[in-house]
């Protein structure tokens, strides 16, 4: 079974064609890299599953229901977890309050899920009387991963989760990585631009170049063709 299903997906930015035509297939339980050089329109693809981006053409379906037209909050609702570059955490509440604030802005009470955040990373429940504007920009990231998994989706969305991040940081994000895939209750939608970070945790992937579908297939299948062809700088 599919997660999610993206088909002919066209999107502008300014009166010029972004998306081209793009098709994905998000297996469950697996993680799927999304990748491309800078500017190819990954972060353009996101925002339009997430409905940020209005679709012009294509269809998006999660686990059945068709969500173009929907508002961002309504897919959010049937389960799309979205943890954008920049990691948009408020920064004058705590953490505690940074980690609460998706339950109750769905009028729903934790039972337990915080332990699980905790067990991810550590370092949150160390600092939860902390301002979220005081953490270091690896901290932010994962308070932003932590927040967005308390709303139990069915797919989480990072984009570019390693960017200017410190390395041990980046290994405590890969191994939870590795552990919610091992959990099997959701997919993972990566955009990142580690290539070594993709092929160790990736299943599946797809390679974007201007705005289309260059190449794709399971990650033991990127071959250093591809590679040389669409990613290398």
């Amino acid at each position: 079974m599919n997660v999610l299903e993206v088909s002919g997906l066209q999107a502008s930015i300014g009166g010029s064609r972004i998306l081209r035509g793009i098709d994905l297939t998000i297996p469950e339980k697996s993680v799927f890299c999304l990748m491309g050089r800078n500017g190819v329109g990954k972060t353009s693809t996101l925002k339009s599953i997430m409905g940020l981006l209005a679709a012009e053409k294509g269809q998006i379906n999660l686990t059945g229901t068709e969500l173009k037209g929907m508002r961002p909050e309504a897919r959010a609702h049937l389960g799309l977890a979205y943890v954008p570059q920049g990691r948009d955490i408020f920064p004058h509440m705590t953490v505690e309050e940074n980690l609460h604030i998706g339950p109750i802005a769905r009028g729903r009470k934790l039972n337990g899920e915080l332990e699980r955040i905790y067990t991810l990373f550590p370092i949150l429940k160390e600092f939860l009387p902390r301002k979220g504007g005081m953490l270091s920009g690896g901290q932010q990231q994962q308070l932003a991963i932590g927040r967005a998994l308390l709303t139990n989706p069915k797919l989480l969305i990072l984009d570019e989760p390693t960017e200017g991040i410190q390395p041990n940081i980046i290994d405590q994000i890969g191994d939870a990585i590795k552990m919610l895939r091992a959990e099997g209750q959701m997919s993972i939608l990566l955009v990142e631009q580690y290539l070594d970070f993709c092929k160790e945790l990736g299943d599946v992937f797809t390679i974007l170049e201007r705005g289309t579908v260059a190449a794709a297939g399971k990650m033991s299948d990127l071959s250093e063709e591809m590679i040389k062809e669409f990613l290398t700088v």
